[in-house]
């Protein structure tokens, strides 16, 4: 291998090897090819061929690419152009979109800002080769040893255990690790996983104030990261000290960071807008047409190349504020909603490890939104989450609250949405007739769980605690006045809870079955009186009309 070429790489994680292999490659002045050794070789096989690699190295060895190699390899040290890595991620069409990025200029770039970020008094290694590689050779030796393998973290007690065991002074936490406190997340379990971590690096996702508040303690710093793969990872970080909200921080050295509303100009301080990312962090789609689409300049800031990144940030100079994504929209009742602003209500709840929201179907056929949520705190409220929403939120965007053990998640980390559990346990029919109500209670109670989607416990739950409102309620009135015609919106409104409704529904009479008339065929002598009776009728109809024409 030589520089220039490509070289697939699909190897465990948590090896040593994986991470000189990838040195190794570096080191040549080639770029190389990430492929997850639990991923199917279906994908293996469609990545390295898009990619026309030349070699590709495994667990057992190194064997040959989908790409003949050169006759005589180009051997020379690594040039700023060179390409470093190229990644395929996920496409909503099915087929993986790649992306290409440079060593020197990109990578090495991010290995200088990353020991400086913002506030960090570390001075970051000079832009030479030798220093950088003697560097991450110690990283290598020294951290990655004991590094746990990718189907460890999945677990939040292995993973904390992974950290105690390691003894690693340095800990990067995609979001989906963030409940690695155990049961327990302030008892000794936690302190003893996490005593001798120095420095908490997180990203992937927005990150709660209250794992921020348990993990920063003195000693110790914690980071919240920020960056698509459009832009090599991270673009910018802040630090977190448990207090205040949660920020994404400023820019890193070599990025620009700009937040512009819809016609691309820069908002005002404090304003919401669209985060939007230059500098020299950007990377490269290998398709030229598709690159200069998604890296088009942007006159208004006065840019060649920029990414969009759909990104809603509030502007702030103390650091930017995440606010969801901007394509991350949802119609329930003929209203707008964003989800990335429900879930970051969500997220900042008191005692939520973590928090995701998303659109579900009842069995009327009624959409409503349902807030997921994970705790550490074993005596969660859910009545007073909903309180407390309904306070920070309009009332269309209170979602209907579930709490889960964990949340879905992606191989990226990200919040799975679709894999969010749906319909939840005890909201259907039998679970309404295990509860023993009286008949009229029972017969409501299995509307509002058609309407709701929700699990009904007894007499005392209240219909918009349930999550109904102002639609679903004109829904359940129409499906009572099915039996009971006076039935009324304002009548529900002042009797929510099930027993109360129950008890004024059997004191109206509910209306009785009419017996079916029968209705027989007009008589033929009937039909000739009707027709002899209209004959002078008619010919009076006509007769006044002639009479007004002629006066």
């Amino acid at each position: 291998m030589g520089a220039g070429d490509r070289v697939g790489v699909r190897m465990s994680s948590g090896s040593r090897n994986l991470y000189v292999t990838i040195l190794s490659v570096l080191a040549a002045g080639a770029a190389y090819v990430p492929v997850d050794a639990d991923d199917p070789d279906e994908r293996a096989e469609l990545v390295f061929s898009e990619a026309k690699v030349t070699a590709i190295v495994t667990d057992a060895g190194i064997g040959p690419g989908t790409a003949p190699p050169a006759d005589e390899p180009e051997v020379r040290e690594p040039a700023l152009d060179d390409d470093a890595w190229i990644i395929f991620t996920s496409g909503s069409t099915g087929t993986p979109k790649r992306r290409r990025h440079t060593p020197q200029r990109r990578s090495l770039r991010r290995r200088r800002s990353e020991p400086v970020l913002p506030g960090r008094t570390a001075r970051p290694p000079r832009p030479g080769a030798r220093r950088p590689v003697r560097r991450l050779r110690r990283v290598v030796r020294r951290d990655v040893a004991g590094l746990a393998a990718r189907r460890v973290p999945r677990s939040g007690a292995a993973f904390a255990g992974a950290l105690r065991n390691g003894s690693r002074p340095v800990a990067g936490l995609p979001q989906h690790q963030r409940r690695l406190h155990g049961p327990d997340p302030r008892g000794d379990v936690a302190r003893r996983s996490l005593e001798a971590v120095r420095l908490l690096i997180f990203g992937g996702e927005a990150c709660p104030p209250d794992l921020a508040e348990r993990l920063a303690v003195p000693g110790r710093e914690v980071w919240n990261t920020y960056g698509p793969t459009e832009a090599t990872v991270v673009a910018c970080a802040a630090i977190m000290d448990g207090t205040g909200p949660i920020r994404i921080g400023l820019p890193l050295d070599g990025w620009d960071l700009a937040v512009v509303d819809a016609e691309g100009n820069p908002v005002a301080e404090g304003q919401t807008g669209e985060l939007v990312i230059g500098g020299v962090g950007l990377a490269r789609y290998l398709d030229p047409a598709k690159d200069a689409e998604k890296y088009a300049p942007m006159p208004t800031l006065g840019w060649d190349r920029a990414y969009r990144s759909g990104d809603l940030v509030v502007l702030d100079s103390a650091g930017l504020l995440f606010q969801g994504r901007a394509d991350d929209q949802v119609k329930i009742g003929g209203r707008r909603i964003e989800l990335g602003e429900v879930d970051n209500a969500l997220q900042n709840l008191p005692g939520v490890a973590g928090g995701a929201c998303a659109v579900r179907k009842t069995a009327a056929g009624s959409s409503i939104l349902v807030g997921y949520i994970a705790s550490t705190d074993p005596d969660f409220d859910v009545a007073s989450a909903h309180d407390l929403l309904s306070e920070q939120l309009p009332a269309a965007l209170v979602p209907r609250l579930a709490l889960v053990d964990e949340l879905p998640t992606r191989t990226s980390g990200k919040v799975d949405r679709n894999a969010l559990p749906w319909p939840l346990p005890g909201a259907d029919a039998d679970s309404v007739e295990a509860l023993g109500l009286p008949p009229t209670a029972e017969w409501v109670a299995g509307l509002w769980s058609s309407l709701l989607g929700a699990h009904i416990e007894g007499l005392d739950d209240d219909f918009f605690e349930l999550g109904g409102g102002s639609l679903s309620a004109a829904q359940l009135v129409t499906a009572l006045r099915e039996r009971y015609p006076e039935m009324t919106v304002a009548e529900l409104y002042d009797r929510p809870r099930l027993g109360s409704l129950a008890v004024y529904l059997d004191e109206l009479a509910p209306t009785a079955t009419a017996a079916p008339r029968e209705v027989a065929p007009v008589s033929r002598w009937a039909q000739f009186l009707q027709l002899a009776a209209t004959v002078p009728l008619t010919t009076l109809t006509g007769l006044q009309w002639i009479t007004c024409s002629r006066s």
